[in-house]
Formats: structure tokens, C-alpha cells, sequence
């Protein structure tokens, strides 16, 4: 699918240290606060649309039913995300994109939490319908550290027919807080079919295109940076150690490294901004040439790390039947003598008691499933990119539908 904005593309700045810097008063749930204060979000965001930002984010980063749970206004997300949107749109006009974002939860999905995938899908579900009902342009999930949050909120954007942006949060080591790779994401999230993918807070421009480069000859749709403005200053939280210029030339690096669109995360004022929108007119895009790796293999994924498996001499493991033998089952798993555990999906139950213990292997999984619903809930619960093995009983064109919808691999 062709990328549906004209490339490059300028974000706009941060949110959170502005509304510090503001004076926003602490401990109060933000989304309402600037609901009930819009004036103050909208002076930022005009700065930052006279900056130069071709996207406006409607400030509804903890505006889903979780979060705002917190503060007893679960009953308000719908009213919350569409004044949000609207005083956004407000702002820009004609003149930018405004973009729905959207953030984790904070729930963590069972076996390690209390919570349903299905349950975090719906959340993600409903604020994604609010902020396409309010009239956003496209949604960005952002700040996002956990794989199982990543695909909820896909697959339940999906659902708006919007264009779909990701971001991720890593170290220098190019990993989340929850051991996801970035290139393990950004395969992910590129074959359940979003817009863009890439990197948000957490480092400097500098630090971010080490991870950027890394990634950046396995993708297929346009890369994000959007990097903090250095490191935070211990006595005030709003403001951080690199210059607007500094952040600027800066950028240079994550341009150079694949980046097309380019933002600022915690700590870029309004002047970082059009710092980076100087150096993003000044660049040569067309000049970078990115080698890209196109390995002619079977692309499969857990929760933690991808794989590159040759479709001729894949080696399945021993068929594990889901049932209450199944943690012994996987646990006997050869891994030296397989590439990819088979799964038997024999009834849609299975694939939900799967997921409860596939955290145990550290291989890849081809489902085997006798009927389209079973596998379909197989590959709903499945956090990676999972194979469908051929030999299952149901239609190519089921088998193809499935793969599209969940980024699946046809063996």
C-alpha cells in the first residue's frame, strides 16, 4: 500500500514538558486538564505549527478507559478524545495533519497480568473510533514498550481504516524495557500492514540513529525519529541539555540513517522545532541509499526476536497437541534439532490456552488448525508473527485473508 502523505513529513514538538513549562499543576490527569484549559495546549501547538509541523498530535496520550480510570472519568473517554481532536484541528486549520495518539495502557496481558488480550484490544478499540468520530487525520500509537500492547492497539486501529504510525520506546541497545527488539517490532507491526514505523523518547538524535541504522535495511514503509532534546535537567523536568541547534544539526544523523519523518519528543520547545525543520529542508533525502536486506526465506517472529527460515528445509518440531500436557510438551522441545515449534489447533479454545504458555519456548510457532475460526483465535493470541502450516483444513483464501489480517507467514 503507498505510503498516503507526501514524504518528508515534520511531527511537532512535546507535549508533556511544555505543559510543565506552562505550568500545568502536577498530579492531575492531563488529557482533562488541558480539556478544561485548551488555551494553553493550543498556544504550544500554534508555535509549533509556525515552526513548521506538517502533523499536529491531538493531546490524547492517556485518553483511553484504562488511564483515564485512574481518575474515575472512564465514563468520559468518548467526550475527552473528541474535545481533544477538535480543539487540534481547531489549531491547524488547513495547514496540518492532526494525528490521534495513542499510548500504553499500563496493563499487563495474562499469563504476567490480570488482563485479557481481547480486553486490551477493545480499550485500544474504542478510543481508535472516538478519534476517527472526532475527525482525525491518521492515529499514532507511540511510546510503546510491550509487543502484546503493540498488536492490541493495531488491530484495534485497524478497525478506523485510518493510516497507522508506530513508535517505539528502546535503550541504546535497541531494546524495550520488556526485551523487544526493534527490529522484531518494526517486522511485526510492517506485516499487520501500518503506515509507519520507528522510534520515540527515551535518547538523543545521536543515540537513536545507531538503533535507526539497524533497522533500517529490513523496512519496507517510511521510518520515524522522534528523539527527546537530550537528557532532563535534574531540577527542572521541562527542560533538557541540548540546544535547539544543537538538536538540529543533530538530525543530520537520523536522516542520513533512513529517517523521512522526523519529529521532537520530551524536552523539544517550539525552537527545536523549526531547528529541525531547517535541517530537514536543507537535506538530500533522495541522496540516502539504504541496502536493503531481502532475504529469500520465511519471516517468523515470537514475542522477543525475529527469524529468517528457509521455506525447503524448514525443520517443524514433533506436533504438540494443546491440552493439559502442553508446558511438558513444550518444554521437551528439541530446539536444537527444529527451527519452529508445530502447534495442533484443534478447537478455538486452543489457541487462547496456547498463549498462556508460549512464553516457554524460545522458537518460532507454525499453527496447524482443522477449521478457520480455530486458527483465527490461534493467530489473534499469538504475540509475534506466527506461520500457518499448509496443511491445515481450510481454503487458500482463508489462509490468505488470516495472514493479511494478522501479518502471518503461509508455509
Amino acid at each position: 500500500m503507498a505510503f498516503p502523505f507526501k514524504l518528508p513529513l515534520l511531527l511537532d514538538g512535546a507535549a508533556g514538558t511544555n505543559l510543565i513549562a506552562a505550568d500545568m499543576p502536577q498530579g492531575v490527569c492531563v488529557e482533562d486538564w488541558v480539556k478544561e484549559n485548551p488555551q494553553v495546549m493550543q498556544r504550544i501547538q500554534a508555535a509549533f505549527l509556525e515552526a513548521g509541523a506538517d502533523v499536529l498530535y491531538a493531546p490524547t496520550f492517556g485518553a483511553n478507559r484504562e488511564k483515564l480510570s485512574h481518575y474515575l472519568l472512564e465514563d468520559q473517554t468518548q467526550q475527552i478524545n473528541k474535545a481533544l481532536v477538535s480543539m487540534t484541528k481547531e489549531t491547524a486549520e488547513s495547514e496540518a495533519l492532526v494525528a490521534g495518539d495513542m499510548s500504553p495502557t499500563g496493563l499487563f496481558v495474562e499469563p504476567f497480568g490480570e488482563a485479557s488480550f481481547k480486553q486490551l484490544v477493545k480499550v485500544y478499540e474504542e478510543q481508535a473510533a472516538c478519534l476517527k468520530k472526532a475527525g482525525a487525520d491518521l492515529l499514532v500509537i507511540e511510546t510503546m514498550f510491550s509487543l502484546a500492547e503493540i498488536r492490541a492497539a493495531i488491530l484495534g486501529a485497524k478497525k478506523t481504516g485510518l493510516p497507522i504510525f508506530v513508535t517505539i520506546t528502546v535503550d541504546d541497545d535497541g531494546r524495550t524495557i520488556t526485551g523487544l527488539d526493534a527490529r522484531t517490532a518494526l517486522l511485526t507491526v510492517q506485516a499487520m500492514g501500518v503506515s509507519a514505523f520507528g522510534l520515540n523518547c527515551s535518547e538523543g538524535p545521536q543515540s537513536m540513529a545507531a538503533n535507526i541504522q539497524r533497522i533500517a535495511p529490513y523496512t519496507e514503509i517510511p521510518l520515524i525519529g522522534k528523539p527527546n532534546a537530550g537528557h532532563p535537567d535534574p531540577e527542572d523536568p521541562s527542560r533538557y541539555d541540548l540546544s535547539p541547534e544543537a538538536m538540529g544539526q543533530a538530525m543530520k544523523a537520523l536522516f542520513e540513517a533512513g529517517v523521512q519523518i522526523a519529529g521532537g519528543c520530551c524536552g523539544t520547545t517550539p525552537d527545536h522545532l523549526a531547528a529541525i525543520r531547517k535541517a530537514m529542508d536543507a537535506f538530500d533525502f533522495k541522496a540516502v541509499n539504504i541496502q536493503r536486506e531481502e532475504p529469500a526465506a520465511v519471516l517468523l517472529a515470537n514475542e522477543s526476536e525475529s527469524y529468517f527460515l528457509s521455506r525447503d528445509t524448514i525443520r517443524l518440531s514433533e506436533p504438540v497437541t494443546c491440552g493439559e500436557d502442553m508446558e511438558d510438551a513444550l518444554l521437551d522441545i528439541d530446539e536444537d534439532a527444529c527451527d519452529a515449534a508445530l502447534i495442533m489447533i484443534e478447537n478455538p479454545e486452543d489457541g487462547y490456552e496456547f498463549s498462556l504458555n508460549a512464553h516457554m519456548l524460545h522458537l518460532p510457532v507454525v499453527f496447524r488448525a482443522k477449521d478457520e475460526k480455530a486458527l483465527e483465535r490461534a493467530l489473534f493470541y499469538y504475540q509475534g508473527i506466527a506461520g500457518i502450516d499448509s496443511a491445515c483444513g481450510i481454503s487458500v483464501e482463508a489462509k490468505e485473508r488470516l495472514a493479511q489480517r494478522y501479518g502471518s507467514a503461509i508455509l
